[in-house]
């Protein structure tokens, strides 16, 4: 199946000044999951969608996206806005957190003693929607001809569970009694999200789940296994949890999942591995039809070579282009890196290096702010739009 798009992005761009400025006033850390947001944070936020929206329309960038200008940072406005979860802003690093978590052992390197989290405190319900007004405001600055050449974003469900001290994602007080009773009524939640953004017009949703790389990470596996966690079990509950948001959504609706080893101010990554410990059981054992997976850096990232294991039927957005730099990728050694990894899936499928192309397209790497104020060193607002340009015409070059 061939992709939605040849050249896709992300999701998330360089915000605006104009709209860094307006959310100064929540821009601390522990305000990442503060649902107080003045009136003229929320003006500033729709006026930023409507001229990124007019942006990409007009240099024809797609998909479509608002740019998660609405949230503070990629995972925002989910779990706290769902029934029986609470946030906690001030968690200590590293007591409240998993044994050498990467991301809470690279913060503490930066200084940080705390990190906000969303914890659960009673029975997870699904009340209100967290992100149907996001995709309102994006879909309707478009013509409904092409809510269909949008995407929206949201964050995997494993999200806070991940990083959590094992035991310590739900409470005592919560009713909970095991992980899987979390998240078969987490999984309902999602499940009844994607309805509610369906119902709305939306046709592409993109789940984000960095974290899943850690489990190529051997500092997260040794920290797991100092805390008695069964590494493979626990990758096993967070792709059961996948397939269980996905069972029942309409067939229409396009998923995909979007993995990176991490995206914060300064070019930050907070683990380096191939997929090669995860991508049998990613493309096989979870029921995404797309991949969006990043392999500009070989040293961060590894090479094709996991490729292997993807099954016909399914595809993959290769990250080629770097959010982390402001150098600008040579077309041609692009283009000889999409036939390289062609080539690893023709070999497997035994297949044709044409009809293994047909399994691809390109993208940049991650997201250029994954946070309001995380985008590359030295990237600029003119040097995303380059690389968002170059992404579509080496697509349209290698695929026409």
């Amino acid at each position: 199946m061939a992709p939605l798009f040849r050249a896709d992005h992300i999701g998330s761009l360089l915000r605006p000044q104009s709209l860094l400025d307006a959310r100064s006033c929540l821009s601390s850390p522990s305000q990442m999951y503060s649902l107080d947001v003045p009136q003229s944070v929320k003006d500033a936020e729709t006026q930023a969608v409507r001229e990124v929206v007019q942006q990409q329309l007009q240099i024809g960038v797609r998909p479509i996206t608002d740019g998660e200008y609405a949230r503070h940072i990629y995972y925002g406005g989910f779990f706290e806005k769902l029934s029986g979860f609470e946030a906690k802003p001030n968690l200590p690093i590293p007591d409240a957190f998993r044994s050498d978590f990467p991301t809470t052992t690279g913060l503490a390197k930066m200084g940080a003693k705390t990190r906000a989290a969303v914890v659960c405190t009673g029975k997870i319900q699904y009340e209100t929607s967290p992100y149907l007004s996001e995709w309102l405001v994006l879909r309707d600055y478009l013509s409904q001809h092409l809510w269909r050449e949008a995407k929206f974003t949201i964050p995997a469900p494993n999200y806070q569970h991940i990083q959590l001290k094992p035991g310590t994602a739900w409470t005592k007080e919560s009713g909970y009694a095991t992980d899987q009773e979390y998240f078969d009524d987490l999984s309902k939640c999602y499940a009844a999200e994607l309805q509610t953004l369906y119902d709305a017009g939306l046709r592409n949703i993109q789940v984000d789940d960095p974290h899943l790389t850690y489990f190529c990470s051997s500092q997260f596996i040794e920290g797991c296994q100092r805390d008695g966690t069964d590494v493979d079990e626990l990758l096993d509950l967070y792709t059961r949890t996948h397939n269980q948001l996905l069972a029942n959504k309409p067939a229409d609706l396009h998923a995909g999942m979007h993995l990176c080893r991490g995206n914060m101010s300064g070019s930050t990554h907070w683990v380096s591995g191939s997929y090669e410990k995860i991508a049998y059981k990613l493309f096989n054992e979870t029921d995404y039809q797309t991949y969006y997976l990043e392999f500009d850096d070989v040293e961060r990232a590894g090479g094709f070579e996991p490729l292997r294991f993807l099954p016909k039927g399914k595809n993959v957005v290769l990250g080629l282009v770097s959010t982390k730099t402001p150098e600008m990728e040579d077309p041609e050694i692009i283009k000889e890196q999409i036939s390289a990894a062609a080539a690893v899936i023709a070999s497997a499928q035994g297949i044709s290096q044409v009809e293994a192309l047909d399994s691809l397209a390109i993208s940049p790497q991650c997201g250029f702010s994954s946070s309001s104020l995380a985008g590359g060193i030295g990237m600029t607002m003119d040097k995303m739009w380059q690389k968002l340009r170059l992404v579509r015409n080496i697509a349209s070059e290698v695929w026409g």
